[in-house]
């Protein structure tokens, strides 16, 4: 934990308190520790998102009114 260099007060519902408490208690970690990782967690998510839609900017548009009237031209409707 000591290369982490911002500090930010973050609210929780008491319960959600509480359930972290209790994890970084029997995870041997700080409540710190666990939302830097979380959040982490959270950006990696997103970059993997990101990228997805990058492999996908290419990929031919349809509007929604297009989609429903293939859909029943196909019989799916």
């Amino acid at each position: 934990m000591s290369s982490l260099s911002k500090r930010s007060t973050v609210y929780f519902d008491p319960a959600i308190h509480q359930a972290l408490k209790m994890k970084a208690a029997s995870s041997d970690s700080s409540v710190s520790e666990i939302i830097d990782e979380a959040v982490r967690l959270l950006i990696a998510e997103d970059q993997q998102d990101l990228a997805a839609l990058a492999d996908r900017v290419k990929e031919p548009e349809m509007s929604y009114e297009a989609l429903i009237n293939d859909l029943k031209a196909h019989g799916k409707l």
